[in-house]
């Protein structure tokens, strides 16, 4: 079933500018999350997996060093809020669109995240929120959303069942739809992510070059322009449900050095953007209840035409439930960072998926590759993590 309100013509161009101007509209509204290193994490990334894990008879040896962006530090706990924030600053900008806003409000589905932050978004405005969540979804999650005022109404589990709740509150209330994928302007707000991400590493880059560097390093008379660029990421790993963060840091990575992939759960069937990916064809129903449960929805059809029909996106991978497990276990007991399922899945194909690793190995040879993951959100109740690693 398709969203119950027509998607809007794009306000900004669905290009890397259109992700800079979007950054400028939210500066306001978000903070600009830290980027984290980790040297334990890195030295397994590029350590080869025992071969009795892996199944082929050499592992690959990628050489890999890892930055992490920490949205989990974001505000409500995602990067969600960056879209959520720019969708309703852009409804702003068409006075009869927001004189409308004020009186009805807003409407959309999500399982958590996206719920928060645009009850978040739409409170800051003044507007009323009406949220359609799954019953399933995370109680701390459910708590938070109407924390910031809005009003939350249960459906079931699926996209459809999603979709066809949104459309009786729309009916009803009038509310304009703020998708939580699949709409040009949450897309651009999410790519936001993406400049902050290549711009922080390029500068850590260059200030441990120049901390490496003494007097006498670099012969006299070298003109500014016969400098190499700044080094910054060669590639960056992010999680993919909708699709909304993937698409919009590939925005915002067009036409620049840096290659973008996705990142998904394969437990039952989760895995729809690389099934389609490598298929070409969206993939547009998902029933899956893997643990990373943000990302239990299918890649909307405006993500996927930035996704697959543009090729921004150079391919797609997934891991299982266990290895997401690992991940997320490595990052608490390593890094000491709350984060979610969803957020490690980055980091566990990165760890353990041997076509990336043997691709990274083959095309980057000894000199690696610095990847940026992105640690999307991190609303996780401590039942839930108690339930993860339980002994059993």
């Amino acid at each position: 079933m398709a969203d119950p309100t027509p998607t809007p013509t794009p306000t900004r161009p669905l290009t890397r500018a259109g992700v800079q101007a979007a950054r400028d509209l939210i500066a306001p509204y978000i903070h600009t999350t830290p980027i984290l290193t980790n040297a334990t994490l890195s030295r397994l990334a590029s350590t080869p997996q025992p071969p009795s894990s892996t199944g082929v008879p050499r592992p690959a040896r990628p050489t890999l060093r890892l930055w992490f962006k920490c949205e989990n530090l974001q505000r409500i706990g995602a990067f969600k809020v960056r879209g959520a924030f720019h969708a309703i600053e852009q409804l702003k900008r068409s006075p009869a669109e927001w004189a409308a806003t004020q009186s009805r409000g807003v409407v959309t589905h999500s399982s958590g995240n996206h719920a928060q932050a645009l009850a978040l978004a739409a409170q800051t405005s003044g507007i009323p929120a009406h949220i359609v969540m799954p019953s399933i979804s995370a109680a701390p999650k459910i708590a938070a959303t109407r924390g910031y005022g809005a009003s939350v109404v249960f459906s079931g589990s699926t996209s459809t069942e999603r979709e066809a709740a949104v459309a009786e509150l729309v009916a009803a209330t009038g509310a304009r739809l703020i998708p939580p994928y699949d709409h040009p302007d949450i897309i651009l707000g999410q790519g936001t992510m993406g400049l902050e991400m290549l711009e922080q590493v390029a500068g850590l880059i260059a200030a441990a070059d120049a901390a490496d560097t003494t007097d006498g390093d670099e012969p006299s008379g070298v003109n500014e322009q016969d400098r190499p660029p700044p080094r910054t990421l060669d590639a960056i790993i992010t999680p993919c449900g909708g699709g909304g963060m993937l698409s919009g840091v590939a925005l915002s990575c067009e036409g620049t050095s840096t290659r973008v992939f996705g990142a998904e759960p394969s437990f039952e069937d989760a895995d729809d953007g690389k099934r389609g990916y490598y298929s070409g064809r969206r993939i547009e129903t998902v029933k899956s209840l893997t643990i990373a449960d943000g990302l239990r929805t299918p890649v909307g059809a405006i993500p996927w035409s930035i996704i697959y029909e543009r090729r921004l996106v150079a391919g797609m991978y997934s891991v299982s439930e266990d290895e997401i497990k690992a991940a997320l276990r490595l990052v608490y007991e390593r890094m000491k960072l709350v984060v979610e399922p969803s957020a490690v899945v980055g980091l566990a194909v990165a760890l353990y998926n041997e076509d990336f690793r043997a691709m990274v190995e083959r095309e980057a040879g000894d000199a690696g590759w610095d990847l940026g993951l992105v640690f999307s959100g991190g609303n996780v109740s401590l039942e839930a993590l108690g339930n993860l690693f339980a002994e059993p």
